[in-house]
């Protein structure tokens, strides 16, 4: 098999929330319009494919990820011929794009659950959702819960129950049904067919639950987020592993460099690897390297681990460091205990941001010199931090109003890119529209236009380091090798085969690089051959 077919395997990949990046329509929310006119700043970065929310029509409960159609485009965001021009214009830039499919439940507006509801209890409609009576008067069946907070089950008026593991406006599908099943595998041709070059799967850890609907009894956390442990009812179950087979065949169908990334969050590694053996899914975020603590470590526990799970069945590693679903990392870093909950917080400290900005910059150069696949979320390259002061009546996230107004969810970091100019809205919109969420006036330093000539900017940086990315092989897919001898405990220092070192200081004192080595890139200047705390560089050896 030709290396190219399997791109993915040491590709950068750009997240775009199509919300959040560029709106050419005018009417302050992001569209594809906008992401055909922002290509060329894809294209300088130098990534290799972009990944696209969903962009499928929707009521928008959950900023799209409640899809009513999957085989047309919704209005806000432009037309079904704009997603295939869009789509030809990728290719013609030299990328390739990847969309979202989101196959754990629909919109309460699709029309199979609209039929479910008119069909009433019992029938062949209600069998493709997971409806369910009461355990008694106002009971509902079991005590799983949703997500984003509350029962995961919501009373209809005929007095059965319908499942929605996320909001109510999300009712989750019964993948025990064939027609779910034949649905979906369609779908997936219905994009191939328009020259999509893969899928990112939603809640990939999702979909089947176990018979019985058993009770999960254990902590909050264990109603929610995937435990430690094999028989949890409805996440990560082994069923699902039919399913993604199933679709391996289908891409493969279109040729080898079709691809998947699963979004599968689970509690360990070799759980994960799961998910990418060599007939199932391509790929899988690494989230625990995202939730690193800012310690060498932390790094490298997490580093080993999932380069072995992964490497014992074949499979890239994959790494990020922040996405639509989470804080910023700017933030995190800058704030270390900051997991974007809460109250209303003030926005960090200039001396937090500093912080943050400089350990960010190390981050991203650790990430990318790691083996495997990285993915980017736009605006990571402008160095953007969270917004945590956005005002309460503004919040979209369903988080925030099925928390009882007690979490503020993800909205903070899906405020609109910046892109040029010196007053909000710079650039994103037209100059006398607001955009759908207000961007803080400091920006005006850390809009495109003004990164793209300062030689200190973030933008710089990742524009820097995904050139010599592409130059130097051995940055992609391969080995590494870790240099452990005379390396104090909080600097990590790692080769890449053979010519190439990576060091990165995570602790209090400056360190002395290795002799006669040249530095590629530093994440910060580096003076007398000493690399200062919270920074990382590439050294050719």
């Amino acid at each position: 098999m030709d290396l190219h077919d399997q791109w993915w395997r040491d590709a950068v990949i750009y997240e775009i929330y199509v919300r959040s990046y560029a709106d050419r329509t005018g009417d302050g929310v992001g569209d594809i319009a906008g992401i055909r006119s922002r290509l060329d700043h894809l294209r300088a970065l130098g990534v290799d494919a972009i990944w696209v929310t969903p962009w499928y029509r929707s009521p928008m409960a959950d900023g799209g990820y409640d899809v009513a159609d999957y085989r047309d485009i919704d209005p806000l965001f432009g037309t079904l011929a704009d997603a295939e021009a869009l789509i030809d214009d990728v290719h013609r830039n030299g990328m390739r794009i990847i969309v979202d499919l989101v196959p754990n439940h629909t919109s309460n507006q699709h029309p199979w659950f609209r039929e479910a509801l008119d069909a009433g209890p019992g029938s062949a409609e209600r069998d493709r959702y997971v409806f369910r009576a009461g355990r008694g008067p106002g009971e509902p069946p079991n005590d799983w819960r949703s997500v984003f907070g509350g029962p995961a089950w919501t009373q209809v008026a005929d007095g059965e129950w319908y499942l929605h593991l996320f909001a109510p406006e999300q009712p989750d599908l019964n993948w025990r049904d064939p027609r779910v099943r034949a649905e979906f595998e369609d779908i997936l041709r219905f994009w191939l067919d328009r020259g999509v070059d893969g899928f990112r799967i939603d809640v990939a850890h999702g979909l089947v639950k176990a018979e019985g609907l058993p009770d999960l009894g254990g902590s909050r956390e264990d109603l929610v987020e995937p435990p430690d442990r094999g028989d949890h009812p409805h996440w990560d179950r082994p069923e699902v592993h039919d399913i993604y087979r199933a679709w391996r065949r289908i891409t493969e169908e279109y040729g080898p460099d079709r691809v998947f990334v699963a979004e599968a969050w689970v509690d360990r590694p070799d759980r994960l690897a799961r998910y990418v053996r060599p007939d199932e899914l391509h790929t899988a975020f690494n989230f625990d390297f995202l939730r690193c603590d800012w310690s060498a470590e932390s790094f490298r526990t997490v580093i080993d681990a999932n380069l072995a799970a992964l490497g014992a069945v074949g499979a890239p590693a994959t790494w990020v460091l922040s996405n639509h679903d989470v804080t910023r990392h700017v933030t995190r870093y800058g704030r270390p205990h900051s997991r974007g909950a809460g109250p209303l917080t003030e926005p960090l400290e200039p001396a937090d941001l500093a912080l943050g900005t400089r350990r960010a910059r190390a981050a991203l150069l650790l990430m990318l010199a790691l083996p495997g696949s990285a993915y980017l979320y736009q605006g990571e390259e402008l160095g953007l931090e969270e917004v945590e002061d956005l005002p309460a009546d503004l919040l979209r996230d369903p988080t925030w109003h099925r928390s009882g107004h007690t979490v503020r969810g993800r909205d903070g970091c899906r405020v609109p890119i910046p892109w040029e100019g010196g007053t909000p809205p710079f650039g994103f919109t037209a100059p006398e529209v607001e955009p759908w969420l207000p961007q803080p006036p400091h920006w005006r330093d850390r809009t495109a236009a003004a990164e793209q000539t300062a030689t200190a900017s973030m933008l710089t940086l990742y524009r820097e380091a995904l050139r010599i990315r592409h130059q130097h092989k051995s940055l992609g897919d391969g080995d590494l090798t870790w240099l452990d001898t005379d390396t104090p405990p909080e600097v990590l220092l790692f080769r890449r085969n053979p010519d190439l070192l990576c060091a990165v200081n995570l602790g209090p004192t400056p360190w002395r690089l290795p002799e006669h080595s040249e530095v590629l890139l530093a994440s910060t200047p580096v003076d007398n051959a000493t690399l200062p705390p919270d920074a990382a560089v590439w050294l050719a050896s």
